[in-house]
């Protein structure tokens, strides 16, 4: 089992690069896998969407928490980093040009030597989407198509370049480099609870994050997506399975539970706190609980 550490985003600390970069170099020193860093480019003073995670219908963050940028901040605690991986959790894809967006992962890529894995969603804050120029309501099938442009773009296609004529976007000759360091390009997992998503990780990702679903729920999208990789030809033992738990609770007798499911990572969200200290002992406990090195 591999253990990531979802950023702290709802303290506020994300954004103090005292506080993120020690938190950050400890949660390595631990032996986590990986570290997790969420997006909302904008976050809609009081929306009217319905945040599917919470009963309430609204996501426990206040409306003027500090939320850096996922990719700006993964590429400053790579520079404060040598081993961890650097994942998003998730990128609200509909937010990005791929065309852009390629260029942006493959450098983070390219200069933390093959750490980063990219975790997409589609968005569920209609506002959000909106503001950053997409219409809310073709934004999966837009998200199909950004995928193919990302993959398009970090593949070697020298010396003709890159070519897309699709329904959102179209480009010629399109030299784009730097490649990503790692074979295949940046890992593209799905993030969600739908069955679109499990049917998007199954077509063109690596590996699913389901959010907020458990038991039979949870099976039939992990199967949902594995049928959909073999019907496209691709090959579903291949494709990771990422779930959620906390620092708190989670024990090898509960990850071994999980595995059991297909899981092969868990992201662990700790407690809401700005005392470094207090939250570096909480690394320190979880990773002696779980023998990490």
């Amino acid at each position: 089992m591999k253990y990531a550490v979802l950023l702290p985003v709802a303290a506020g600390v994300t954004a103090d690069p005292a506080w993120i970069g020690a938190f950050v170099q400890h949660a390595e020193d631990c032996g986590f896998e990986s570290v997790s860093a969420v997006e909302h480019t904008v976050v809609a003073s009081g929306y009217s969407s319905v945040y599917p995670y919470d009963r309430s219908g609204r996501m426990e963050l206040a409306d003027d928490t500090d939320i850096p940028d996922p990719l700006d901040l993964l590429a400053f605690l790579a520079g404060r980093t040598t081993r961890i991986g650097l994942a998003t959790g998730v990128l609200v894809l509909p937010n990005h040009h791929p065309v852009v967006l390629a260029k942006r992962l493959a450098t983070v890529d390219a200069l933390s030597g093959g750490r980063l894995r990219l975790v997409v969603g589609m968005g569920w804050m209609r506002e959000e989407v909106e503001t950053c120029g997409a219409d809310f309501d073709s934004r999966g099938r837009r998200g199909d198509e950004q995928l193919r442009v990302l993959r398009k773009l970090w593949a070697g296609t020298a010396p003709e370049g890159a070519s897309h004529d699709g329904e959102f976007f179209q480009f010629k000759g399109a030299m784009s480099y730097p490649k990503p360091v790692q074979e295949g390009g940046v890992p593209v997992h799905v993030g969600g609870h739908t069955k679109a998503a499990a049917r998007r990780a199954g077509r063109y990702g690596d590996g699913l994050q389901p959010l907020g679903v458990a038991g039979d729920e949870l099976r039939g999208l992990v199967a949902l997506m594995r049928e959909e990789a073999e019907r496209n030809g691709r090959d579903p033992s291949v494709l990771e399975l990422t779930l959620g738990h906390s620092l708190q609770a989670v024990t090898p007798e509960r990850a071994e539970k999980l595995a059991a499911l297909g899981a092969g990572r868990l992201v662990l969200g700790g407690n809401v706190s700005k005392d470094l200290n207090e939250a570096r002992d909480e690394l320190s406990a979880c990773a002696e609980r779980l023998g990490l090195s």
